[in-house]
């Protein structure tokens, strides 16, 4: 059973929500209060699993979504955001994070369009100091977007490591199908199902800051099979240069 929130439950025992805040396709957010911390506000994520799993995925994926989490709360750095708590409710992984009050870099496209080249060039210096803290630790994000990305006035923080894959982890599901990230930003490598690593993130970044630079995506096609056939063959739009530095 899903988490709603109109429940007045407290999970674990302590969290409560306020608002929904967000839904993606892997998750809901709220932002809540940790009742045993004065009221601290946090941010509440539930992982929503797919449909068709039968039990025994069903299992694994709880098992790997927290273990992953739970690894993801050993990075501190004020470009990842931090995991305070990881739990389950009601079947479910419930992940417990920092709230931030700022703006996805996805909202910033959206409001301004392109975005001016010296800003994205910060906003991606950041976001690599980010990812070397996380890499250093064996962890590789996999889904590496402008929805993952928030930005406050002094801090660009990399978030939704909820999904992150332990480099040297394997599992069933791995290759079941199931696909893990946002297509249009995925490197070939992972549209292909193989082993994850650090270059998949610095792609996936790459193509983030292209989009914010362009205000559209380096691929884009309609379905899924199609952006797949598009990433895997054919070259990206370059980025005509701009006087702006």
């Amino acid at each position: 059973m899903r988490v709603t929130e109109h429940n007045s439950e407290l999970i674990a025992g302590r969290y409560q929500l306020v608002e929904r805040i967000g839904q993606g396709g892997m998750g809901r957010v709220w932002r809540g209060v940790d009742q045993q911390l004065f009221g601290r506000e946090v941010a509440i994520k539930e992982i929503v699993f797919p449909l068709g799993l039968d039990d025994g995925d069903r299992t694994t994926l709880l098992g790997r979504f927290t273990g992953e989490a739970r690894a993801a709360v050993t990075l501190s750095h004020p470009g990842i955001i931090t995991i305070h708590d990881v739990v389950e409710h009601r079947g479910a992984p419930v992940i417990v994070m920092e709230y931030i009050r700022g703006q996805s870099l996805a909202a910033a496209i959206r409001e301004q369009g392109r975005l001016p080249a010296q800003r994205v060039a910060e906003i991606g210096s950041a976001m690599l100091d980010a990812l070397a803290e996380a890499h250093a630790a064996r962890i590789v994000h996999r889904d590496i977007k402008p929805d993952n990305v928030l930005l406050t006035k002094d801090r660009v923080v990399l978030t939704d490591f909820g999904i992150a894959h332990l480099a040297d982890a394997t599992t069933k599901l791995s290759h079941s199908g199931i696909v893990i990230g946002t297509p249009q930003y995925m490197p070939p490598e992972q549209l292909e199902g193989k082993r994850p690593t650090p270059a998949n993130d610095l792609w996936a970044l790459g193509a983030t800051l292209y989009h914010a630079v362009e205000g559209q995506p380096p691929f884009d096609a309609e379905g899924l099979h199609a952006l797949a056939v598009a990433i895997l063959t054919r070259p990206h739009r370059l980025v005509p240069a701009r006087d702006e530095f």
